[in-house]
């Protein structure tokens, strides 16, 4: 995650900083302090700037190029992060000048990303780090020039922009720890000069694209995204001399072979996580004979306390390594430090003063990393295991300083249990340089062992003095709770495993025959689903819908048609069918009884239970007396209902509160991904219920996103949704968002469109805000009977809901609280041009 700050970043800088120098002292390109005069243009679009950004300390009565103090504030050593200044060319004829650089570090700028950086055409370095800035990156931002552009630390959203791909004099781009979401531009592979690139710490999602054309790339930083498929083979083949980090994600299991690169961080970045994260990686070290102990002098040299030999530990690491430093033990490192002048050595801590403690030596050096760092044991003999922690703070001092303000705050896991949360060196040794020992079981399997530390965003971050604050520790000790074996049991152990797998492979193989030598039935398969629904046979769904009669038909469901059936207790349901022909729908079939079973909801369709026998499969569920809400709305004119403004207002917060029980509030977790006036059933109350979860997604393990295979309704689906298949709870966010318009107007989305220049509902509604006239959205049939003020309430909400951005779109929870009127409503103008046409109407009318 490598940021301004980091290593190659301050070269670089300094090489920008440098030739500036050079080009102060000589020649016709020098660079002048004072004299020079900006071009008035230049000084509007500065003015622009400072209004956009919400600069409010710039004095334009004095010259931006004279060194100003207003305009340029050198670096205060208390304040390493901040920075003020703005750098002129006046090496033009006459005396003219031109801005070439903008530093504004540190500043608490609340505004957004100044569109007006695009007219100051000499412009070549931005860096707007660690500010509060919102908003996209502007498109006219395409123009620019730009070498070096750092937009780390803000609270940017939206998608990053194909366009950047044009701006090809870049050299370092970093727009780390920002809101981002959204795909990598494979675009951005057009950046032949880039040597540093730092996208880390937002929310991207999907594949990695083939940015094989950054030929001058020497550091890549995607750690701590959302990013799946498999990790492209020019990745894993590039030169050890690039460093590159994909740490925290979720991508697929490599299938080439295994293999360890030290300069290529693979820690957490799996979505199958069923061994410990290094294995496949440390089998490329075969064990030699099993060990019984650890000890380790964490950033320290071999180290002999009594009986006991710690092994040096003095590998400078650094940003996304991986060391496999011995036989038996290895360690990783994700993160990279914030200060300019940090340098690799600091992820070893060296302490400055003596220490009075017993065992100095295991503390006089420390192991440190500002995000994570794990250690592996390897070639242990399974069996418990006991682990020893050594902690003493010899970073932070207690001298009332400044510097000493700081808290180190970070986790502790072993073998993926947390044993340590929120945890404080000073607090636990009551000091500084006072030593602490944890003492924790642990249980080896598959002979390794893994201890990792990780920072989890609490305590100090960069300030009194920014990246110091990671996790630390000084040794581990780790010793078998069991009697190692003697060279004759061991050959026994030998002999043991030998039979036991000769065993296992002749039960393996009887297991494969019983279980797939024949094929079983769809319905042995159905009927042992562990489901909370009653199962119908199918005599009794025939009596109940006289034979399937055409009579009974009420509709088409997401995989079959749907009946009308009466059972002999009277009891009246809707019966859908799937077709026999249809493999789409046996999937569906299982999705549906799978979510609906466990699902107990007012504003979700009851499931009464199933039916499999042969070829059937049927799902049977109450049956609703007003059909659907599309039929109501805007159905055939026979069907359509007569609906007031307040059943609307209801039918509205009951879809929204169906929806923020799938996303937040069922143990489940669900994305319904299909959700449209179709799926949206009234019963005889006019209450809605969602129904037909047939496409719908399960999420078991809390996950941001979902890549499938794009399924659903075109009008309804989200522009992330439908143009790359990836999936969030935000798609199901935009398509209440139509469903909630279609309500208000009465009219359906994809088949309204007042003239040849719109192209649905959305695109009127959309251009009616920007007029300011969205009463003009307002069902006609509803003439004055409603209330104003909920209108355009309802009309906001679904406009916030729609906007292309999955980033700005609300949660169902606040949709709810916002249609009942409990929470303002943020409002985000549209401005079509930062999105482009990948985005537009036409692109999605057209799939």
């Amino acid at each position: 995650m490598a940021t301004f700050p980091d290593i190659h970043g301050k070269t670089l800088f300094f090489a920008f900083i440098l030739t500036l120098l050079i080009l102060m002292c000589f020649g016709p390109s020098s660079v002048e302090a004072q004299g020079g005069q900006l071009p008035r243009d230049e000084e509007e679009a500065l003015e622009e700037v400072a209004e956009q950004v919400g600069k409010k300390d710039w004095n334009f009565s004095l010259n931006p190029c004279d060194g100003n103090s207003n305009w340029s504030t050198p670096n205060r050593k208390e304040m390493p992060l901040y920075n003020n200044t703005l750098t002129c060319n006046c090496s033009y004829p006459n005396g003219q000048c031109h801005v070439v650089q903008i530093l504004l570090k540190g500043q608490d700028l609340a505004g957004v990303l100044p569109p007006a950086l695009a007219k100051l055409p000499y412009l070549k370095i931005i860096d707007f780090t660690r500010n509060y800035l919102s908003g996209n990156i502007p498109r006219e931002w395409a123009s620019l020039q730009l070498e070096y552009m750092s937009l780390t630390v803000n609270r940017l959203s939206g998608l990053i922009p194909s366009f950047l791909g044009n701006i090809t004099t870049l050299r370092y781009m970093s727009m780390e720890s920002n809101m981002f979401s959204g795909t990598v531009p494979p675009q951005l592979g057009q950046l032949v000069n880039l040597e540093n690139l730092d996208l880390s710490f937002n929310k991207l999602e999907g594949i990695v694209p083939n940015l094989e054309g950054l030929t001058q790339i020497e550091f890549m930083y995607l750690t701590s995204n959302l990013l799946t498929g498999s990790i492209p083979d020019w990745i894993e083949s590039r030169n050890n001399r690039y460093q590159t980090d994909i740490s925290y994600n979720s991508f697929s299991k490599r299938s080439m072979p295994s293999s360890c690169r030290e300069t290529l961080n693979l820690f957490r970045s799996f979505s199958e996580r069923g061994k410990l994260e290094f294995d496949e990686c440390l089998n490329s070290f075969p064990c030699l004979k099993d060990q019984y102990s650890l000890h380790i002098n964490c950033g320290g040299g071999r180290t002999i306390i009594g009986d006991i030999v710690y092994e040096a530990d003095e590998d400078l690491a650094g940003p996304s390594k991986f060391v496999p430093t011995r036989d038996n033990w290895g360690f990783s490192s994700t993160g990279d430090f914030w200060d300019r002048d940090r340098t690799t050595k600091n992820y070893i801590a060296q302490n400055v003063s003596m220490l009075g403690m017993n065992d100095s030596e295991l503390y006089t050096r420390a192991r440190l990393s500002p995000l994570s760092f794990t250690y592996y044991g390897r070639c242990l003999a399974d069996g418990n295991y006991t682990v020893k922690l050594h902690f003493a703070e010899i970073v932070i001092r207690d001298n009332k300083s400044f510097h000493s303000l700081g808290r180190r705050i970070f986790d502790v896991y072993i073998q993926e249990k947390l044993e340590l949360q929120d945890f404080n060196i000073v607090q636990a040794a009551q000091g500084v340089d006072k030593v602490v020992v944890r003492e924790f079981k642990a249980v080896v399997r598959n002979k390794t062992l893994e201890i990792r530390f990780h920072w989890a965003g609490k305590g100090t971050t960069a300030a009194p003095e920014g990246g110091t604050y990671g996790p630390l520790i000084s040794a581990i000790s780790v010793k078998a709770d069991f009697e190692p074996p003697s060279d004759g049991k061991k050959k026994i152990l030998i002999v043991v495993r030998a039979v036991a797998l000769v065993l296992f492979l002749i039960l393996g193989i009887l297991w494969w025959k019983v279980c797939f030598g024949g094929r079983i039935s769809r319905e042995q398969e159905l009927r042992g689903l562990d489901l909370q629904t009653g199962l119908f046979t199918l005599r009794q769904i025939k009596a109940a819908t006289n034979s399937f009669d055409v009579a009974n038909k009420i509709g088409e469901g997401g995989f079959g048609s749907v009946y009308k059936g009466t059972l002999l207790d009277g009891t009246i349901i809707a019966v859908k069918q799937l077709s026999t022909k249809s493999k789409q729908g046996n999937r569906e079939f299982v999705n549906e009884i799978g979510m609906i079973s466990a699902l107990q909801h007012p504003n979700l369709v009851r499931l009464y239970g199933c039916c499999v026998e042969g070829n059937q499969l049927i799902l049977v569920y109450e049956y609703m007396e007003n059909n659907s809400l599309a039929r109501a709305l805007f159905g055939q004119v026979e069907h359509r209902l007569n609906l007031d403004w307040s059943t609307r207002q209801r039918i509205c917060v009951g879809i929204a509160r169906g929806l923020a029980f799938l996303h937040e509030g069922s143990t489940l977790k669900i994305v319904h991904r299909d959700i449209k006036a179709n799926n949206i059933l009234l019963d005889k109350n006019l209450n809605p219920k969602i129904s037909d979860f047939g496409l719908a997604k399960l999420d078991e393990e809390d996950n941001t996103h979902i890549s499938t295979k794009v399924a659903g309704t075109i009008g309804y689906m989200a522009p992330e949704y439908a143009l790359w298949g990836y999936l969030t709870y935000k798609a199901d966010v935009y398509s209440f968002g139509v469903v909630a318009l279609e309500l208000v107007a009465g009219k359906n989305n994809m088949k309204y469109r007042p003239n040849d220049d719109y192209v649905c509902l959305l695109d009127w509604a959309f251009v009616l805000q920007q007029k300011g006239n969205l009463m003009e959205l307002v069902d006609p049939k509803l003439g004055t009977e409603f209330k104003k003020d909920e209108a355009i309430r309802m009309i906001k909400v679904a406009l916030l809901c729609t906007n292309p951005s999955p980033a700005l779109r609300p949660t169902m929870s606040a949709v709810v609280s916002m249609l009942k009127g409990q929470t303002v409503i943020q409002e985000y103008p549209l401005n079509p041009s930062i999105y482009g046409d990948e985005f537009g109407f036409e692109a999605l009318r057209g799939l």
